[in-house]
Protein backbone atom coordinates (compact mmCIF):
# COMPACT_ATOMS: atom_id res chain seq x y z
CA UNK A 1 0.00 0.00 0.00
CA UNK A 2 2.67 2.40 1.06
CA UNK A 3 4.78 1.60 -2.42
CA UNK A 4 1.30 2.50 -4.45
CA UNK A 5 1.25 5.97 -2.92
CA UNK A 6 4.97 6.59 -3.70
CA UNK A 7 4.16 6.17 -7.15
CA UNK A 8 1.25 8.28 -7.33
CA UNK A 9 3.40 10.82 -6.24
CA UNK A 10 6.11 10.39 -8.53
CA UNK A 11 3.51 10.55 -11.50
CA UNK A 12 1.87 13.91 -10.83
CA UNK A 13 5.98 15.73 -10.32
CA UNK A 14 6.70 15.78 -13.31
CA UNK A 15 4.13 17.49 -14.87
CA UNK A 16 4.21 20.26 -11.90
CA UNK A 17 8.32 20.51 -13.21
CA UNK A 18 7.07 21.51 -16.53
CA UNK A 19 5.25 23.71 -15.58
CA UNK A 20 6.83 25.80 -13.22
CA UNK A 21 9.08 25.96 -15.75
CA UNK A 22 6.88 27.16 -18.67
CA UNK A 23 5.96 29.95 -15.82
CA UNK A 24 9.14 31.09 -15.75
CA UNK A 25 10.00 31.53 -19.20
CA UNK A 26 6.92 33.03 -20.08
CA UNK A 27 8.07 35.52 -16.77
CA UNK A 28 11.21 36.01 -18.51
CA UNK A 29 9.44 37.02 -21.40
CA UNK A 30 7.18 39.67 -20.60
CA UNK A 31 9.91 41.41 -18.29
CA UNK A 32 12.22 41.56 -21.19
CA UNK A 33 9.39 43.05 -23.22
CA UNK A 34 8.47 45.36 -20.44
CA UNK A 35 12.22 46.63 -19.98
CA UNK A 36 12.91 47.23 -24.23
CA UNK A 37 9.25 49.39 -24.26
CA UNK A 38 10.04 51.73 -21.79
CA UNK A 39 14.23 51.72 -22.49
CA UNK A 40 11.95 53.28 -26.23
CA UNK A 41 10.13 55.77 -24.44
CA UNK A 42 12.60 57.07 -22.46
CA UNK A 43 14.90 57.53 -25.36
CA UNK A 44 12.13 59.35 -27.36
CA UNK A 45 11.28 61.33 -24.27
CA UNK A 46 14.79 62.89 -23.94
CA UNK A 47 15.22 63.37 -27.98
CA UNK A 48 11.69 65.35 -27.71
CA UNK A 49 13.48 67.28 -24.78
CA UNK A 50 16.33 67.87 -26.52
CA UNK A 51 14.56 69.60 -29.36
CA UNK A 52 12.27 71.48 -27.45
CA UNK A 53 15.08 73.24 -25.92
CA UNK A 54 16.88 73.67 -28.88
CA UNK A 55 13.70 75.85 -30.12
CA UNK A 56 13.46 77.48 -26.61
CA UNK A 57 16.85 78.15 -26.82
CA UNK A 58 16.42 79.74 -30.34
CA UNK A 59 13.06 81.61 -29.56
CA UNK A 60 14.56 83.25 -26.89
CA UNK A 61 17.86 84.23 -28.68
CA UNK A 62 15.27 85.90 -31.00
CA UNK A 63 15.62 84.32 -34.77
CA UNK A 64 18.90 85.25 -36.30
CA UNK A 65 19.56 87.29 -39.03
CA UNK A 66 20.91 86.01 -42.41
CA UNK A 67 22.14 87.92 -45.10
CA UNK A 68 21.34 86.22 -48.58
CA UNK A 69 22.30 87.06 -52.14
CA UNK A 70 19.14 87.53 -54.33
CA UNK A 71 20.97 88.25 -57.92
CA UNK A 72 23.30 90.13 -56.44
CA UNK A 73 21.26 92.14 -53.80
CA UNK A 74 21.14 91.33 -50.19
CA UNK A 75 18.04 90.92 -48.41
CA UNK A 76 17.12 90.38 -44.81
CA UNK A 77 16.28 87.20 -43.92
CA UNK A 78 14.52 86.26 -39.65
CA UNK A 79 14.97 82.50 -39.52
CA UNK A 80 14.67 79.87 -36.58
CA UNK A 81 16.76 77.24 -37.54
CA UNK A 82 17.65 73.45 -35.71
CA UNK A 83 20.74 72.21 -34.80
CA UNK A 84 20.59 69.83 -37.44
CA UNK A 85 20.03 73.00 -39.64
CA UNK A 86 15.90 72.53 -41.24
CA UNK A 87 14.35 75.96 -41.01
CA UNK A 88 10.95 76.11 -38.49
CA UNK A 89 10.56 79.65 -39.14
CA UNK A 90 11.43 81.94 -42.67
CA UNK A 91 10.22 85.76 -42.41
CA UNK A 92 11.60 87.41 -45.38
CA UNK A 93 11.19 91.07 -45.62
CA UNK A 94 9.02 91.32 -48.74
CA UNK A 95 10.53 93.77 -51.45
CA UNK A 96 7.63 96.73 -52.02
CA UNK A 97 5.78 96.54 -54.86
CA UNK A 98 6.78 97.73 -58.23
CA UNK A 99 3.81 99.86 -59.97
CA UNK A 100 3.44 100.11 -63.54
CA UNK A 101 3.65 103.64 -65.07
CA UNK A 102 0.19 105.42 -65.56
CA UNK A 103 -1.17 105.07 -68.80
CA UNK A 104 -0.63 107.78 -71.40
CA UNK A 105 -4.47 108.87 -70.95
CA UNK A 106 -5.71 108.68 -67.53
CA UNK A 107 -9.07 106.29 -67.20
CA UNK A 108 -10.25 108.98 -64.76
CA UNK A 109 -11.26 112.14 -66.98
CA UNK A 110 -14.34 113.16 -66.92
CA UNK A 111 -14.29 115.57 -69.96
CA UNK A 112 -16.48 118.53 -70.28
CA UNK A 113 -16.87 120.34 -66.66
CA UNK A 114 -19.37 123.26 -65.01
CA UNK A 115 -16.80 126.09 -63.47
CA UNK A 116 -18.64 128.43 -61.60
CA UNK A 117 -17.77 131.79 -59.57
CA UNK A 118 -20.75 132.51 -58.04
CA UNK A 119 -20.46 131.06 -54.92
CA UNK A 120 -17.65 131.35 -52.42
CA UNK A 121 -14.64 128.67 -51.94
CA UNK A 122 -13.59 127.70 -48.83
CA UNK A 123 -10.55 126.59 -48.10
CA UNK A 124 -10.92 124.01 -45.12
CA UNK A 125 -13.52 122.12 -47.31
CA UNK A 126 -10.86 122.17 -50.15
CA UNK A 127 -8.55 121.02 -47.86
CA UNK A 128 -10.78 118.26 -46.51
CA UNK A 129 -11.79 117.31 -50.24
CA UNK A 130 -8.62 116.34 -51.18
CA UNK A 131 -7.22 114.11 -48.75
CA UNK A 132 -4.41 112.79 -50.70
CA UNK A 133 -2.58 116.18 -50.57
CA UNK A 134 0.93 116.39 -48.55
CA UNK A 135 2.45 119.79 -47.24
CA UNK A 136 3.49 121.87 -50.05
CA UNK A 137 0.23 121.13 -52.41
CA UNK A 138 2.29 117.95 -53.40
CA UNK A 139 0.48 114.72 -54.86
CA UNK A 140 1.65 111.71 -56.62
CA UNK A 141 -0.71 108.23 -57.50
CA UNK A 142 -0.35 105.69 -55.37
CA UNK A 143 -1.50 102.86 -57.91
CA UNK A 144 0.87 103.66 -61.01
CA UNK A 145 3.90 106.19 -61.18
CA UNK A 146 3.34 109.04 -63.19
CA UNK A 147 4.72 109.93 -66.42
CA UNK A 148 5.66 113.75 -65.45
CA UNK A 149 6.96 115.28 -62.72
CA UNK A 150 4.73 118.45 -63.08
CA UNK A 151 5.78 121.53 -61.22
CA UNK A 152 2.97 124.25 -61.87
CA UNK A 153 4.06 128.25 -61.20
CA UNK A 154 1.52 130.64 -60.32
CA UNK A 155 2.77 134.45 -60.75
CA UNK A 156 1.18 136.04 -57.24
CA UNK A 157 0.37 139.30 -55.74
CA UNK A 158 -3.36 140.44 -54.21
CA UNK A 159 -5.15 137.78 -55.67
CA UNK A 160 -6.37 135.67 -52.41
CA UNK A 161 -10.07 134.79 -53.48
CA UNK A 162 -8.92 133.94 -57.17
CA UNK A 163 -6.44 131.45 -55.99
CA UNK A 164 -8.99 130.10 -53.72
CA UNK A 165 -11.55 129.20 -56.81
CA UNK A 166 -8.18 127.84 -58.81
CA UNK A 167 -6.93 125.93 -56.04
CA UNK A 168 -10.61 124.41 -55.59
CA UNK A 169 -11.07 123.63 -59.33
CA UNK A 170 -7.43 122.16 -60.20
CA UNK A 171 -6.45 119.50 -57.58
CA UNK A 172 -9.29 117.41 -58.42
CA UNK A 173 -8.09 118.32 -62.07
CA UNK A 174 -4.57 117.47 -61.58
CA UNK A 175 -5.28 114.70 -59.21
CA UNK A 176 -7.82 112.34 -62.41
CA UNK A 177 -4.93 113.48 -64.59
CA UNK A 178 -2.59 111.00 -62.26
CA UNK A 179 0.48 113.85 -62.47
CA UNK A 180 3.13 113.77 -59.88
CA UNK A 181 2.78 117.56 -59.05
CA UNK A 182 3.53 120.27 -56.50
CA UNK A 183 1.67 124.04 -56.92
CA UNK A 184 4.37 126.88 -56.05
CA UNK A 185 2.50 130.04 -55.68
CA UNK A 186 5.07 132.81 -56.32
CA UNK A 187 4.10 135.84 -54.69
CA UNK A 188 5.98 139.74 -55.63
CA UNK A 189 6.98 141.39 -52.04
CA UNK A 190 5.68 144.99 -51.65
CA UNK A 191 3.81 147.38 -53.92
CA UNK A 192 6.36 147.85 -56.77
CA UNK A 193 5.42 147.16 -60.66
CA UNK A 194 4.54 143.74 -61.00
CA UNK A 195 6.73 141.43 -63.19
CA UNK A 196 4.81 138.05 -64.44
CA UNK A 197 7.81 136.48 -65.97
CA UNK A 198 10.64 137.21 -63.93
CA UNK A 199 8.42 135.70 -61.74
CA UNK A 200 7.80 132.65 -63.11
CA UNK A 201 11.69 132.20 -63.68
CA UNK A 202 12.16 132.55 -59.80
CA UNK A 203 9.14 129.43 -59.64
CA UNK A 204 11.42 127.69 -61.91
CA UNK A 205 14.29 127.88 -60.17
CA UNK A 206 12.75 127.00 -56.28
CA UNK A 207 10.35 124.70 -57.66
CA UNK A 208 13.69 122.07 -58.56
CA UNK A 209 15.33 123.46 -55.15
CA UNK A 210 12.52 120.89 -53.93
CA UNK A 211 12.48 117.53 -56.09
CA UNK A 212 13.71 117.06 -59.45
CA UNK A 213 10.76 118.32 -62.17
CA UNK A 214 10.84 117.56 -65.49
CA UNK A 215 8.08 119.58 -66.45
CA UNK A 216 6.82 123.27 -66.07
CA UNK A 217 3.51 124.50 -66.01
CA UNK A 218 3.17 128.22 -65.75
CA UNK A 219 -0.38 129.29 -64.95
CA UNK A 220 -2.38 132.53 -64.49
CA UNK A 221 -4.47 132.35 -61.35
CA UNK A 222 -7.40 133.30 -62.83
CA UNK A 223 -7.71 130.96 -65.77
CA UNK A 224 -9.30 127.60 -64.71
CA UNK A 225 -9.63 124.61 -67.61
CA UNK A 226 -12.81 123.90 -68.22
CA UNK A 227 -12.20 120.34 -69.45
CA UNK A 228 -10.20 117.93 -67.29
CA UNK A 229 -8.40 115.98 -70.45
CA UNK A 230 -7.01 118.84 -71.30
CA UNK A 231 -3.58 117.73 -69.46
CA UNK A 232 -1.27 119.94 -67.59
CA UNK A 233 1.71 118.29 -68.45
CA UNK A 234 4.34 118.73 -71.34
CA UNK A 235 5.19 117.44 -74.98
CA UNK A 236 7.63 117.14 -77.51
CA UNK A 237 7.42 120.62 -78.51
CA UNK A 238 6.28 123.65 -75.65
CA UNK A 239 2.38 123.56 -75.40
CA UNK A 240 -0.24 126.27 -75.10
CA UNK A 241 -2.75 124.89 -72.81
CA UNK A 242 -5.45 127.95 -72.88
CA UNK A 243 -6.20 128.13 -76.18
CA UNK A 244 -10.22 128.56 -75.79
CA UNK A 245 -10.94 131.08 -72.97
CA UNK A 246 -14.52 133.00 -72.73
CA UNK A 247 -12.58 136.17 -72.52
CA UNK A 248 -11.97 136.24 -76.25
CA UNK A 249 -15.50 133.98 -77.18
CA UNK A 250 -13.65 130.78 -76.77
CA UNK A 251 -11.21 131.71 -79.74
CA UNK A 252 -7.33 132.36 -79.96
CA UNK A 253 -7.00 135.97 -80.13
CA UNK A 254 -3.67 135.29 -82.92
CA UNK A 255 -1.80 132.74 -83.69
CA UNK A 256 1.39 133.70 -81.63
CA UNK A 257 -0.75 133.85 -78.24
CA UNK A 258 1.03 131.90 -75.57
CA UNK A 259 -0.23 133.52 -72.99
CA UNK A 260 -2.19 132.46 -69.78
CA UNK A 261 -1.51 128.60 -69.29
CA UNK A 262 1.48 127.18 -70.85
CA UNK A 263 4.06 124.59 -70.57
CA UNK A 264 7.15 123.79 -71.15
CA UNK A 265 9.79 120.99 -70.05
CA UNK A 266 13.02 121.43 -68.15
CA UNK A 267 15.38 120.84 -71.46
CA UNK A 268 13.08 123.41 -73.60
CA UNK A 269 12.89 126.28 -70.90
CA UNK A 270 16.48 125.95 -70.64
CA UNK A 271 17.19 126.01 -74.04
CA UNK A 272 15.21 129.28 -74.49
CA UNK A 273 17.04 130.73 -70.88
CA UNK A 274 13.81 130.92 -69.28
CA UNK A 275 11.34 134.01 -69.49
CA UNK A 276 12.98 137.25 -70.02
CA UNK A 277 13.24 139.36 -66.77
CA UNK A 278 12.72 143.12 -68.12
CA UNK A 279 9.25 142.97 -68.76
CA UNK A 280 7.58 145.34 -66.15
CA UNK A 281 3.71 145.89 -66.07
CA UNK A 282 1.28 144.10 -67.73
CA UNK A 283 1.87 142.76 -71.48
CA UNK A 284 4.87 141.74 -73.93
CA UNK A 285 6.28 138.81 -72.23
CA UNK A 286 4.42 136.15 -73.73
CA UNK A 287 4.97 137.64 -76.92
CA UNK A 288 9.03 137.31 -76.32
CA UNK A 289 8.33 134.23 -75.58
CA UNK A 290 6.70 132.72 -78.80
CA UNK A 291 9.86 134.68 -80.27
CA UNK A 292 12.15 132.58 -78.10
CA UNK A 293 11.03 128.97 -79.05
CA UNK A 294 10.44 130.22 -82.38
CA UNK A 295 14.87 131.08 -82.82
CA UNK A 296 15.45 127.98 -81.30
CA UNK A 297 13.65 126.13 -83.98
CA UNK A 298 10.36 124.90 -81.36
CA UNK A 299 6.96 125.24 -82.74
CA UNK A 300 3.59 125.65 -80.46
CA UNK A 301 1.19 122.72 -79.58
CA UNK A 302 -1.96 123.05 -78.60
CA UNK A 303 -5.01 120.71 -77.83
CA UNK A 304 -8.40 121.13 -79.72
CA UNK A 305 -10.72 124.29 -78.85
CA UNK A 306 -13.61 122.04 -77.76
CA UNK A 307 -10.72 120.37 -75.14
CA UNK A 308 -9.12 123.20 -73.96
CA UNK A 309 -11.97 125.66 -73.26
CA UNK A 310 -11.22 127.95 -70.15
CA UNK A 311 -13.21 130.49 -67.98
CA UNK A 312 -11.17 133.38 -66.92
CA UNK A 313 -12.50 134.78 -63.21
CA UNK A 314 -13.70 138.47 -64.14
CA UNK A 315 -11.47 141.54 -62.35
CA UNK A 316 -10.28 144.69 -62.90
CA UNK A 317 -6.65 146.02 -63.64
CA UNK A 318 -4.24 145.44 -60.67
CA UNK A 319 -2.78 148.63 -59.90
CA UNK A 320 1.30 148.42 -60.36
CA UNK A 321 0.33 146.37 -63.07
CA UNK A 322 -0.64 149.01 -65.99
CA UNK A 323 0.49 148.10 -69.52
CA UNK A 324 4.41 148.22 -70.43
CA UNK A 325 4.85 151.39 -72.15
CA UNK A 326 8.27 149.61 -73.86
CA UNK A 327 6.69 146.37 -74.77
CA UNK A 328 6.72 146.02 -77.95
CA UNK A 329 10.00 147.84 -78.32
CA UNK A 330 11.81 144.90 -76.26
CA UNK A 331 9.92 142.04 -78.33
CA UNK A 332 11.43 143.63 -81.68
CA UNK A 333 15.29 142.40 -79.96
CA UNK A 334 14.08 139.36 -78.53
CA UNK A 335 16.67 137.76 -80.75
CA UNK A 336 19.38 139.78 -79.46
CA UNK A 337 18.67 140.09 -75.35
CA UNK A 338 17.40 136.28 -74.89
CA UNK A 339 20.65 134.50 -74.37
CA UNK A 340 21.63 137.41 -71.93
CA UNK A 341 17.95 138.44 -70.03
CA UNK A 342 16.46 135.42 -68.65
CA UNK A 343 17.69 132.07 -65.98
CA UNK A 344 21.41 132.99 -66.54
CA UNK A 345 20.95 136.21 -65.26
CA UNK A 346 17.73 135.70 -62.52
CA UNK A 347 18.14 138.03 -59.33
CA UNK A 348 16.22 138.00 -56.75
CA UNK A 349 15.75 137.81 -52.39
CA UNK A 350 13.30 134.91 -50.87
CA UNK A 351 11.85 136.73 -48.23
CA UNK A 352 9.50 134.07 -46.75
CA UNK A 353 8.27 130.37 -47.45
CA UNK A 354 4.61 128.86 -46.21
CA UNK A 355 3.45 125.28 -46.59
CA UNK A 356 0.03 124.97 -46.81
CA UNK A 357 -1.80 121.25 -47.15
CA UNK A 358 -3.02 123.00 -51.02
CA UNK A 359 0.40 124.98 -52.05
CA UNK A 360 3.98 126.55 -51.47
CA UNK A 361 3.77 130.30 -51.08
CA UNK A 362 7.30 131.47 -52.16
CA UNK A 363 7.55 135.47 -51.37
CA UNK A 364 10.44 136.55 -53.09
CA UNK A 365 12.02 140.27 -53.27
CA UNK A 366 12.21 140.90 -56.92
CA UNK A 367 13.47 144.49 -57.03
CA UNK A 368 12.40 147.17 -58.85
CA UNK A 369 12.24 148.64 -63.01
Amino acid sequence: MQESVLVNVGFFTKPCVVLVCLCGVHLIVALFFYLTESTTKLTNYRKVQLDSDIFTSQTHRTAALVIQYDNGTEVEVNKLIYSNGSVIKDDVEEEPTVLESCPETSPLLVGPMRVEFSEPVNLDMVRKGNPQLGMGGRYKPNDCVALQKVAIIIPFRNRGEHLKYWLHYLHPILQRQQLDYGIYVIQQDGEGTFNRAKLLNVGYVEALKEYDYDCFVFSDVDIIPMDDRNTYKCSSQPRHLSVSMDKFGFRLPYKQYFGGVSAMSKEQFQKINGFPNNYWGWGGEDDDIFNRLVFQGMKISRPSGDMGKCRMIRHSRDKKNEPNPQRFRRISHTRQTMKTDGIKSLSYKVVDIEKDLLYTQITVDIGKP
